[in-house]
């Protein structure tokens, strides 16, 4: 059974459709219709999947399999996929026993809360029958479904559009079909999903079937359109008044016209992150689990907009996040439910002064024109946050008079490595984290361009830098310096953080000797195929598995779990410390890259998982598609490792894959 590869169609307003190429689903979040009530939060499950099954003069022949209670695999349709591919979207074939071949495709249109999926023979057969059972349920995506007598049954409407409104203030699903509809309904009990079994979390769930859907397979393929009733453009609204094959033909005309302009599977990969925050764009941290996130944003905006010439999504975000600037900061998360945001990051708003740099410098490089009001709200923005930390903000994040930027208290959790159970935050870094010096005197540097004064503050802070944070014994930087805010006190411990000193961005603050020292020192005692460990193996309270329970896996987080994103900054510090040569480029694709590239077929098809165990063999955890990871890639590919930055958005030609 094929559970471990996972396929992800999004609809570009943070809703999607997921499961697993063996079609059995493990997480609470694989779903037919999820959707985003407010774009790009507010997501509930509407329909979780569906049981399928054959009639043919043979026999009755199952297309799709369950796991339950007690470690239970019903039915066994599951045997039947003889091929699954996931381009240009998910597509299975099933073989028969009796010889009948069919295909099962489905598809998620961009910009609709919708997803279609349909059967088709691949030989015309006589008296084939299709039957399809949808489960429902109509919960918040990160909750767990029971019998309850509250759920409504009853479907509205005729036999080819019909409408269920299971619960009061859940959204009414739409269906839409060629099909016929038989109401019968029944409840599904203790669905098992193994993932959050794994990961220490409830894992049984109960699903409502209202009925069956029946088509004649012998006469003209099943189409099954499904969709939110959110206000948003959804089925024959579409296209009022076409039937449903129609339908169906003119959306995957429409979709595949738009997936062909994508040069490379990597690009078609990145769209799925780019969803609609209220009049703008913002990027999808992760999926399933995460929503827009400001650091993740930020940092994966670089290689999922700029390395791919997207200029105008890039712009879009960068101007949408620039009105939530509050007293320096920018909010590292907004809620799945309500608007609060959340202010708990240091790094957030240096990473978005970096990604607005990088984008203007795209802009100039491309010999495009950044329009004056545009300007004006960057400046704006970077300003305020510049300001911001020199003048002292939130959580004790303050200028110190060595240039460098001070922050943290107890109880928060400010820098990237951001764990926190309860009360315990596992890595404090109260002080002078590394990479957020590297990130402030990068900041700086950018800011200088328009206002002078941030580059004397520059070249104090980087002097301090040098002077501070190089540790002669072990030839590297200390990870905190000034620890707990008390001058001297030092965090040796021996993690990925200085590289960003020598790469990752646009101004390396160690050359020569010395940024060589830290290129080997990371690549010999943190580097894995898949990333960098978080912390290396000799060091107390490494974890070599991220494994178990909430309190387990988060204490592992940043223990030594591996990061791929972070091959990006490693990878840009090692061709800059071997002069950047076409060479030394060529061969970091070849020892380096490639082996994350074929990861894009392990875990989340055409995507790059959010982190992978410290020690061999690097299984892949949390996020199976994760923004920062192929944002990096991308970064690598089209950018670092170029021989030139692109100048606009590639041109669409034949479709390769990676």
């Amino acid at each position: 059974m094929d559970t471990r590869r996972e396929w992800l169609e999004a609809d570009g307003l943070g809703g999607f459709a997921s499961g697993t190429a063996a079609g059995i689903r493990t997480r609470r979040y694989h779903a037919l219709l999820l959707t985003a009530t407010t774009p790009p939060t507010g997501r509930l499950v509407l329909v979780n999947g569906f049981e399928a099954w054959v009639d043919t003069p043979a026999g009755t022949f199952p297309l799709s399999s369950q796991a339950y209670a007690p470690e239970v695999v019903h039915p066994d349709g599951w045997r039947r996929i003889v091929s699954f591919d996931y381009h240009p979207w998910p597509r299975w074939e099933f073989r028969l026993e009796d010889g009948t071949s069919l295909v099962q495709e489905l598809i998620v249109p961009q910009g609709s809360p919708m997803v279609a999926v349909s059967w088709h023979l691949v030989e015309p057969r006589e008296g084939v029958t299709l039957s399809v059972r949808p489960f429902l349920s109509g919960r918040d995506y990160h909750a767990l479904h029971h019998e309850n007598p509250a759920f409504r049954f009853e479907a509205e409407g005729s036999e080819g559009r019909l409408t269920w409104r299971p619960y009061d203030g859940v959204p009414p699903v739409v269906s839409f079909s060629n099909g016929a509809y038989r109401h019968q309904p029944e409840w599904y009990r203790n669905f098992v999903y193994e993932e959050e079994r794994v990961r220490g979390l409830d894992f049984l769930e109960d699903l409502a079937s209202p009925g069956i859907l029946h088509w004649d397979l012998s006469r003209n393929q099943a189409v099954w359109l499904l969709g939110a009733d959110v206000g948003e453009p959804a089925l024959e609204s579409l296209a009022p008044g076409l039937p449903a094959d129609v339908l169906l033909k003119n959306l995957q005309s429409v979709e595949a016209a738009r997936r062909r302009t994508f040069p490379s599977s990597l690009h078609q990969a990145a769209d799925a992150y780019l969803v609609r925050r209220r009049e703008g764009k913002t990027i999808i941290a992760g999926y399933p689990w995460f929503a827009d996130w400001g650091r993740d944003t930020f940092i994966a905006l670089r290689g999922l907009c700029l390395a791919t010439g997207r200029l105008d999504d890039a712009r879009d975000i960068l101007l949408e996040w620039a009105g939530t600037v509050s007293e320096g900061m920018l909010p590292n998360r907004f809620p799945d439910q309500g608007d609060r945001p959340e202010f708990n990051s240091v790094d957030a708003s240096l990473w978005y002064v970096i990604a607005v740099g990088d984008y203007l410098e795209a802009r100039q490089a491309a010999n495009q024109a950044v329009p004056t009001q545009e300007q004006a709200a960057f400046r704006e923005a970077i300003e305020a946050i510049l300001s911001g930390y020199a003048q002292g903000t939130r959580f004790r994040i303050h200028l110190e008079e060595d240039g460098l930027l001070a922050a943290g208290e107890p109880g928060v959790q400010l820098t990237w490595m951001d764990a926190k159970v309860g009360d315990w935050v596992v890595t404090p870094r109260i002080g002078k984290p590394v990479e957020v010096q590297a990130l402030w005197l990068n900041a700086l540097k950018v800011g200088s361009h328009h206002a002078k004064r941030w580059q004397t503050l520059f070249e104090r802070g980087q002097e301090t830098f040098l002077q501070k944070f190089w540790n002669e014994e072990s030839r590297c930087l200390f990870d905190v310096v000034d620890a707990d805010h008390e001058p001297g006190k030092i965090d040796r411990s021996l993690r990925p953080n200085q590289i960003f000193a020598v790469g990752g961005l646009p101004v390396p603050l160690l050359h020569g000797d010395r940024a060589a020292a830290v290129v080997n020192l990371v690549e010999s005692r943190l580097w894995t195929p898949l990333g960098l460990r978080s912390l290396a193996s000799e060091e107390p309270g490494f974890r070599p598995r991220y494994e178990g329970g909430v309190w387990e896996r988060d204490g592992a987080y940043h223990q030594g779990t591996v990061w791929p994103w972070l091959v990006g900054p490693f990878l840009e510090a090692w061709v800059r410390v071997r002069g950047g040569t076409h060479s030394a480029k060529q061969e970091a694709r070849a020892k380096y890259l490639a082996p994350l590239l074929r990861h894009l077929e392990e875990a989340g098809l055409g995507h790059v998982s959010e982190i992978t165990d410290a020690d061999p063999p690097h299984t892949p955890r949390g996020c199976p598609f994760q923004a920062w990871s192929l944002g990096e890639v991308l970064r690598l590919q089209y950018s670092v490792l170029a021989d030139a930055r692109p100048s606009g958005r590639p041109k669409a030609g034949r479709k390769k894959r990676g």
